[in-house]
């Protein structure tokens, strides 16, 4: 079959440039199509609030990035994608003025949790040793391990409720520090596995650390797409894609969406029950996003806190999980838990001299259109009094309009699609292979598919792979 291209891949976020990359690699003639004027998806930065002021749109701080098994094996420095590291990767304050600090390894960070620095060595420790070995296989579908012992005693704490796996810290600190990073999970810290993305942050934390790219988070996706180009490949800009016939032909094509956009594009290519499964697909809690551009640094009663580049606001774990809980079943929370970022502290090219910018969100009700302003800045004047005299200015983003910005975050849902036990390993549907549609030459690569939300391609790696098996009998050399 004469086509124009070997594979298209539609969406130029993390995930679709992967995809491409190791599709090119492969030598196929690949073209990535992106409805919007510049590419990058989840990873675009910008001056949102005041002049000199650069702000990342979406996603900020990049520890699943950074150790990502497919980008440290593509020459994205050559590139022009730099990390910088703050010194301290993230702070957990609490209203009594002391801080959980997530520091450069195990014992330093257990050092400050009081009688639970045995039982974090003991949870992180082996983590450590195991994770690059394991990463591949975590970060991809349901599959025997290539570390079978070392994969099963990581799952028997990962496939816990954080609520929980938290139960056997006794302090403050030590609780607080895992609801912080359990609370990524964006859903009922009561939900089993949602100890996974706690564990895991942990241990990324440990091992390479939680940098952000210098300039702005765009700068992954500009590397990602000049390795792609040098490749051979091709990227075309402004053409959105709303049914079959806006796509050049090709032998194979991948989605980087999730299945709301895919239904609507190519739901007619699919077979009933595969229509059925994608239409009960199910999006989690949104988020509301605010991007401050700041007359000084954040000044957090913690001294550490002002040297993390990360800082979750939520003081307990009691309290954040109470919140968390509340907000998944539609309710709007006083002092909703924030994740909040501050870039300027270790990259002077985010704003000009003397200045700091700053990014935070909280969790919402998926599709909610409430303010959370007051709320969010409430939160960080709390452990940082004083912070409200330094905004010069803010940008703000409701879940509509975080989806408008990008189709992808259906009703603010960042990660693709709740990415509970049910939609854990069988996202989108339940399939030996859930990047393969039941359309022949048609894929899915986007954070529908394992290993779900998060910078780090390998759901693009993986589709890609599926891809050159099916269609052009080739094994990937990525």
């Amino acid at each position: 079959m004469n086509t124009e291209y070997d594979a298209v891949v539609v969406g130029s976020g993390p995930n679709g440039l992967s995809a491409a990359i190791v599709l090119q690699h492969a030598g196929l003639s690949v073209l990535i199509i992106e409805g919007k004027e510049t590419i990058g998806g989840g990873l675009r930065s910008a001056e949102l609030t005041l002049p000199g002021f650069v702000h990342d749109v979406c996603s900020a701080i990049h520890p699943l990035a950074a150790g990502s098994p497919l980008f440290k094996k593509l020459p994205l420095d050559k590139h022009g994608l730099e990390y910088v590291y703050p010194a301290f990767a993230a702070a957990h304050p609490f209203d009594d003025g002391s801080a959980a600090i997530l520091k450069g390894n195990v014992e330093q960070t257990a050092s400050g949790l009081g009688i639970d620095n045995t039982i974090y060595s003991e949870l992180l420790s082996p983590l450590v040793r195991s994770w690059p070995g394991m990463a591949p296989d975590v970060l991809g579908p349901l599959r025997f391990p290539k570390y079978p012992l070392d994969m099963a005693a990581f799952g028997l704490n990962a496939l816990q409720s954080a609520s929980s796996l938290a139960g056997r810290f006794k302090t403050q600190q030590g609780r607080g520090l895992f609801a912080g990073m359990a609370a990524h999970s964006i859903q009922p810290l009561t939900n089993l596995a949602t100890s996974a993305i706690g564990l895991v942050l942990l241990a990324t934390g440990h091992i390479q650390g939680w940098p952000a790219p210098l300039g702005g988070s765009v700068k992954i996706a500009d590397a990602l797409a000049s390795y792609f180009l040098s490749l051979g490949g091709k990227i075309q800009t402004c053409l959105p894609v709303r049914t079959m016939n806006d796509i050049p032909s090709a032998k194979a094509i991948l989605f980087d969406l999730t299945p709301k956009q895919i239904l609507e594009i190519a739901g007619e290519r699919f077979s009933p029950l595969y229509r059925w499964q994608l239409k009960r697909y199910r999006y989690g809690m949104g988020v509301f996003k605010i991007d401050w551009a700041l007359d000084g640094p954040i000044p957090f009663t913690s001294p550490d806190a002002r040297q993390a580049g990360t800082v979750h606001l939520g003081n307990t774990f009691e309290e954040i999980a109470r919140n968390e809980l509340l907000t998944s079943q539609g309710q709007i929370v006083e002092r909703p838990f924030v994740l909040l970022a501050q870039q300027s502290l270790f990259d002077k090219s985010r704003a000009p001299d003397g200045k700091h910018t700053a990014w935070a969100y909280c969790h919402v009700p998926n599709g909610s259109t409430v303010d959370m302003t007051k709320a969010i800045e409430d939160q960080v004047e709390r452990f940082a009094p004083g912070f409200k005299d330094l905004i010069l200015a803010k940008h703000t983003m409701n879940t509509k309009e975080i989806e408008a910005y990008n189709s992808n975050y259906i009703g603010g849902d960042i990660n693709g699609g709740i990415i509970d036990i049910g939609q854990l390993f069988t996202r989108p549907v339940i399939s030996l292979s859930p990047y393969r549609t039941s359309a022949k030459g048609i894929y899915i690569c986007s954070s529908s598919t394992p290993p779900g939300g998060g910078v780090h391609g390998m759901c693009g790696y993986h589709a890609a792979k599926q891809t050159l098996k099916d269609i052009f009998q080739i094994d990937t050399l990525l």
